[in-house]
This record gives structure tokens, sequence and C-alpha cells, in this order.
């Protein structure tokens, strides 16, 4: 089963992330079937616009922490004791690069966000053009508390240093209704018309010239590009590495591994656990 699906509908091209039994959660796999998606709807000539959505519960719930977390040993995310940051650096900005595919696009990428967009799945929202989000679903990055940092650092690109700050700082997930009063998104709706705004304003975008279209995103998306944003993703690559071979990281890895990912997961978002000193905090 593909874990990424395309499908060609007139002038949309559809791509849904297809993993609901595990939240559409991204594992080695997703990112290259999600890029190839993406160049699939570029070389139609005939697609002037692309929905990104997920299958099930929620549009994506980060990385899938029971591969690379909760089992024992090495993978392409966690190296243990003796890591390698090149080795890291290349898997994860292989990773980053392949995200990007939705921003590099000639087409734009309406992405439409239920229930929740977590870690690195909000890597991958908010890398589309415009996003929709249901007033209650979630957005957030908790693995900035520890064992992460989002490599497409799209958060300050699109709220500014203070409110990005807010949100990576605190891990906090937020409610799409407080994610589009900062602007990370661009309009949260009740979830029973969020498939109707976003298929209204992707049949507007059909009615323009595939080359119009290209050119403003090629205008907006260079004077992000000219503040820095390939050297401040190349930094956030590098210290998402570093964020999951810290002492603090071992010991979150450890601690997935003794209690499972759910528990360890749950005792970093409320701020239950010293990552430092390996145990609760005393109450």
């Amino acid at each position: 089963m593909k874990k990424v699906i395309f499908e060609k509908d007139g002038r949309i091209g559809r791509i849904t992330l297809n993993r609901p039994e595990k939240l559409n959660a991204i594992d080695d796999d997703v990112p290259g079937q999600l890029q190839d998606a993406v160049l699939e709807a570029e070389g139609d000539s005939d697609i002037h616009v692309i929905i990104l959505s997920g299958k099930g519960k929620g549009f994506c719930g980060g990385y899938d922490l029971g591969t690379y977390a909760e089992n024992q040993g090495e993978n392409n995310v966690y190296q243990g004791e003796k890591w390698d940051p090149l080795i890291d650096y290349k898997f994860m900005w292989d990773n980053t690069q392949k995200f990007m595919s939705l921003w590099r696009c000639p087409k734009p990428v309406i992405c439409k966000i239920h229930g929740f967009a977590l870690g690195g799945g909000s890597d991958i929202a908010l890398c589309s053009d415009m996003i929709f989000m249901e007033e209650e679903a979630k957005i957030g990055y908790m693995s900035t508390r520890v064992w992460g940092c989002p490599s497409t650092a799209m958060w300050v690109y699109r709220i500014g240093a203070e409110r990005a700050k807010r949100v990576l700082f605190t891990g906090d997930q937020i409610s799409g209704t407080e994610a589009a009063s900062m602007g990370l998104v661009l309009k949260a709706v009740p979830k029973n018309i969020l498939d109707d705004e976003v298929e209204a304003m992707a049949q507007r975008l059909t009615s323009v010239p595939i080359n119009q279209l290209a050119m403003q995103k090629m205008v907006i998306n260079q004077a992000v590009e000219a503040t820095g944003l390939s050297g401040t993703q190349q930094l956030a690559t590098l210290l998402d590495g570093i964020s999951r071979h810290t002492p603090e990281g071992h010991n979150f890895k450890k601690r997935v591994e003794e209690k499972g990912w759910k528990q360890a997961v749950k005792e970093r978002d409320d701020g239950t656990f010293d990552w430092t000193q390996n145990k609760p905090f005393s109450k």
C-alpha cells in the first residue's frame, strides 16, 4: 500500500498522506513518496493547484516514534552514543528537501489540516503555500522540549520571531483558531465546512493560467529565500540531530524504551520529567 497517494481530479492534483493506522506518521518512506507525488503533479500540464491532506483522524502525527524511538538499537534518527553528525545530517537534510518540494513546486499547494499536524507533520504543512485548518485542530512541535528542532524552520518565516519563540520554547500545541490569529495558517474554520473552504479556493485558482500562478509563487518565495531561508534550514537540520544526541536526548530515548513512547511523550509534554537529571520532577 502506498503511504502517499496522488490522484488527478481535473485541474486539481490531490496528494494524501495514507498511513491512517499510524496517524500518518513519517517513516523512512513517506518523504520520498511525498516528493514523488509533488513531482507528478508538477509535471502534469493539466494541473493548476495541489490539495495536500491526510487520511484518518488527522493530517499527520509527526515522525513515527514507534519506529525511531521505542525500538532498541540504532536507526536513521537515533545512532546512540556513537553519533556521527554528518550521517544524521545527510538523512534529515534529505527529508527536509523532500518536504520542501511543496515549496519549490511552481504550482500552488493548499494544505488541509484536520485533527492535528504535529512535529514533522507541521514541517510538511508549513512548506505549503496556504493552510486551511479546523478551528479545534492542533498544530505544534512538542519535541522542541526535548529530542527535536523543526528542520524546515518555517515557523519564524510565517509568524515572526516572538510568536515562533512562544510556540517553540514551550512545545505547546495550539488550536486552529489561535494559529489563524497569529498568521501561522490562512484560515481556521468549523470542521463541517473545512472541505468546502478548501475546494472553493482550489477552484478559484484553477481559473488562473498555470504560468501566472508560477510567476507569483516565484516572486513571493524569492522574497523569503533572500532573507536566508536555506542557511537557516541547514542550521535547524544540524541542531535537530544534535538535540536527539544530547545527554537529555539519550535519556528521553531510554525512557521511551523503558516505558513506551506514549508515557515518555506525555511526561515530556506535561513537563513532569527532568531530562537532565533523568528522573521525574519532585512534587
